[in-house]
């Protein structure tokens, strides 16, 4: 991992994120806590439904929070994400392999990482997101494998992969 933060030219304590992670698969939800772990962030929980997904939002305080479409009870990760980024303090990214079901609006996130995703699309996209939070002008060139918002500079989306 510290190669992949060289690249990006980050260092952890700089870039520390606290992450919420809605995703119900728990293998891959486990592999993701040691990706953001090894990248020197901080899993401030796991939700695998959209209740929980909520009511984590509200009481873990994430910086980012990790957002699958399909979750334990079906394609709700569109909702979460609707409420979760009503809070001005919480930056959320769809990380999906149901993309095509993002609407236009993207519903308030910030972008997506198609499943399946890589290391590097998920440390470039924290990056990117840090770098957004420390009122730094964000840099697109790491952005290898996450796709921007149209409103924010993504281009058209039609819910392929970036």
């Amino acid at each position: 991992m510290a190669e992949v933060r060289e690249v990006l030219g980050e260092a952890p304590e700089e870039t520390a994120l606290r992450i919420l992670v809605v995703e119900d698969e728990v293998l891959i939800a486990l592999e993701l806590e040691c990706l953001l772990e090894d990248l020197g962030h901080v899993s401030v929980g796991v939700a695998g439904s959209s209740a929980d997904a909520i009511a984590l939002g509200r009481t873990a305080s994430p910086d980012v929070a990790l957002v699958d479409i399909h979750l334990v009870d079906g394609p709700t990760g569109v909702e979460v994400a609707r409420q979760l980024s009503r809070d001005p303090h919480i930056t959320v990214v769809f990380m999906t392999a149901n993309a095509k079901r993002i609407p236009p609006d993207f519903a308030g996130a910030l972008g997506v990482i198609v499943k399946p995703y890589s290391e590097r699309a998920v440390a470039g996209a924290l990056a990117y997101v840090a770098q957004c939070r420390a009122g730094r002008p964000p840099s697109a060139d790491a952005l290898d494998g996450f796709h921007l918002a149209p409103a924010l500079g993504g281009g058209a989306w039609t819910g392929g992969a970036p």
